[in-house]
């Protein structure tokens, strides 16, 4: 996978600390989002080798929008990489905070012209959708070991929905599907990823 290393470097901040949160994350893709097929894209991008792991480890929020700013222009210079996961491993332990975080990235891509050209999808720990309860087990859908931005492009989304058809039915399988499985199992498999070793 594309692991990038753009973490601001401090105290004990190393390389691999940054590798481990890469392989953590990755992990939580390969054995639940596409274990589970959370995302029935996300098989083909993982096996193509077209995703690219940013880590960013500072705790200011702007330095966060200023990443991602940096990422949308690194993609434009970039095609072959097909999607980008920007994790937070540090920053955004409240989900209300990581939110307000969105609201202003999505106010970003507008700002900076890429209305259209890309799109954003997000993930937390504590993720929790509208009027859902929070020990519901459809929230582990967009629950991921780090809060992370997942920056898609959207012409490559349309392509998705077109080859795939259907996309409406895919939030409802996942409801259903994750309720049977349960919020303890998918919350056992969710620590789990934790304990990622490289992937050969």
């Amino acid at each position: 996978m594309n692991a990038g290393k753009k973490a601001t470097v401090g105290v004990g901040m190393t390389q691999e600390a940054d590798q481990q949160v890469v392989e953590q994350t990755l992990a939580w893709v390969r054995q639940f989002i596409v274990g589970h097929d959370i995302c029935p894209f996300a098989k083909r991008e993982l096996e193509n080798d077209t995703i690219r792991v940013e880590v960013v480890r500072s705790k200011k929020l702007q330095v966060a929008l200023e990443e991602l700013a940096a990422e949308l222009a690194w993609l434009d210079e970039h095609p072959d990489t097909e999607t980008t996961l920007i994790v937070f491993p540090t920053l955004f332990k409240s989900f209300d905070h990581y939110l307000d975080y969105v609201d202003m990235a999505d106010n970003l891509l507008v700002e900076l012209g890429y209305e259209g050209v890309y799109q954003l999808a997000t993930f937390h720990p504590d993720y929790c959708f509208d009027d859902a309860d929070p020990d519901d087990a459809a929230n582990y859908s967009n629950r991921s070991p780090h809060a992370m931005l997942h920056v898609l492009r959207e012409a490559s989304v349309e392509k998705a929905i077109a080859f795939y058809g259907d996309t409406a039915a895919i939030p409802e399988r996942n409801i259903a599907y994750l309720s049977a499985l349960g919020s303890v199992a998918a919350e056992a498999q969710r620590q789990a990823c934790f304990n990622a070793l490289p992937h050969k």
